[in-house]
């Protein structure tokens, strides 16, 4: 239940409410269709690199995914206790820190949401690439011309974008399902075995099998976009916890059948050097071979198309849930009359990530704001230990294993930080400095505002 002080806030405007017509289906749909997405055609060699042998790359990708499981769980107890749409935003409000809760939405907004729309629109022109022999300035085109399309299909049935969701999700696993179940047939048990001359049963083994499960959390990213949806989750109390569950799950599975016979197709050495590790484990199946290269360019237009669409229909959802608080615009949480949908959200995330799709390096620019996403959702499990002492916290799904798992999913969360920081610390401390600077001024306008309209 929000609390009465946010509540009050709330203006006759805004106070529509999006209906609950999605079900365990579409919160699989969501996790599944955002997490698998076009890291994975070229995480592989990064994972292998790091790594050092086969065996340890099998085991990075499922320790790894054992891993982000706890991360889950504390998605499952939060959405079960505030079934809303927001996701991070709720549960920073709802922990007692309103200009956290509005800086969440406030970087997402501004530096991570449009940006990964652009990006995944122009992988699916350049995989069309393949396909077209286009110029650069055609593949724009086509990009937006992709965006466009699911902006539309989301804008005008929640619905209809949720069953796309299913159906492509389901298409985008069917591929790597196939290729699982036919390379398992034509693994060497020696390539298997492999490993590179300074890790495999060295000393440095245990540390490279360290490095490998850090190089995959990138891989496990998203598996809880449901919970930007949860206010339009049917019986979200049931379905949320089982559909991050089964989110995790279905995840860890598909990436631990793909390793396998990655390891048992390919030398570490090759896995480690190739730019395009699937395309070139493709090559090694007889049944494939030959035509390996445009059976995986098919899957990654498939697989990217899957992510974008879930992107642009549920990230639109935390700043229509800050509008309705009155901490953003009042057009952002307007509910549209005939398709009751965030639609002025949905279009503006849109046009931002069209206007990006001709900025690149302002695309890649804001991407340095990946290190203050992370500190974001390390914060987020730590509201699961204040919250537990609010009284208003009554979730109907408690984490197994209670405290040990949020503090399994902030340490994997600090991994990334660190990792994050080390790449690229001032551009990252620059960016972190941008949002505190530009984000607290805003959360303070509109909050004085709030205070002066209701007395």
């Amino acid at each position: 239940e929000r609390s009465k002080a946010m509540s009050n806030e709330k203006t006759p405007a805004t106070n529509q409410e999006l209906g609950r017509k999605l079900g365990l289906g579409a919160v699989i749909a969501l996790g599944v269709g955002t997490t698998v997405g076009s890291g994975i055609f070229s995480s592989l060699s990064e994972v292998a690199n790091a790594a050092g042998s086969c065996l340890f790359l099998v085991l990075a990708f499922v320790i790894g995914g054992l891993l982000q499981i706890p991360a889950n769980f504390c998605y499952a107890e939060l959405a079960s206790a505030f079934p809303e749409d927001g996701g991070q935003y709720v549960y920073f409000r709802e922990a007692g820190s309103r200009p956290l809760a509005f800086l969440c939405g406030w970087i997402s907004f501004w530096a991570t949401d449009p940006p990964s729309i652009s990006i995944m629109a122009l992988a699916v022109a350049n995989y069309l690439g393949v396909f077209l022999h286009a110029s650069p300035f055609v593949l724009r085109c086509i990009a937006v011309v992709a965006v466009i399309f699911f902006m539309f299909m989301h804008l005008r049935s929640v619905e209809g974008g949720g069953a796309f969701q299913t159906i492509i999700t389901a298409f985008k696993i069917l591929p790597f399902v196939l290729i699982i179940g036919v390379g398992l047939f034509f693994i060497n048990g020696e390539i298997f075995m492999s490993s590179t001359p300074l890790t495999g049963a060295s000393v440095g083994g245990f540390a490279a099998l360290v490095a490998g499960v850090s190089a995959t959390t990138w891989s496990y990213d998203g598996m809880a976009a449901a919970c930007y949806m949860s206010g339009e989750i049917k019986e979200p109390e049931k379905n949320m916890p089982r559909g991050l569950v089964l989110t995790a799950i279905v995840v860890l599975a598909l990436y631990a059948g793909l390793t396998i016979v990655a390891s048992g197709l390919l030398t570490i050495d090759e896995l480690a050097a190739s730019d395009a590790p699937i395309a070139l484990m493709a090559s090694k199946i007889p049944v494939i071979g030959g035509a390996a290269q445009t059976v995986v360019a098919i899957m990654a237009i498939i697989v990217v198309i899957g992510s974008l669409s879930s992107c642009i229909m549920y990230q639109p959802r935390i700043e229509y849930a800050m509008a309705k608080d009155n901490l953003f615009f009042k057009a952002f949480g307007q509910v549209h009359p005939k398709y009751q949908t965030p639609a002025f959200s949905i279009v503006v995330q849109c046009a931002v990530a069209i206007v990006l799709i001709f900025a690149t390096s302002l695309a890649d620019l804001l991407g340095y704001f990946t290190l203050v996403a992370l500190v974001k959702n390390f914060l987020t499990f730590g509201t699961i230990f204040v919250l537990r002492k609010k009284a208003h916290y009554k979730p109907t799904y408690r984490i197994p294993g209670g405290l040990i798992m949020p503090c399994i999913a902030m340490f994997m969360t600090a991994t990334l930080i660190w990792g994050q920081f080390i790449y690229a610390p001032i551009a990252g401390l620059v960016c972190a400095l941008l949002a505190l600077g530009t984000g607290l001024p805003a959360f303070y306008f509109w909050d004085r505002k709030n205070k002066k309209a209701n007395g």
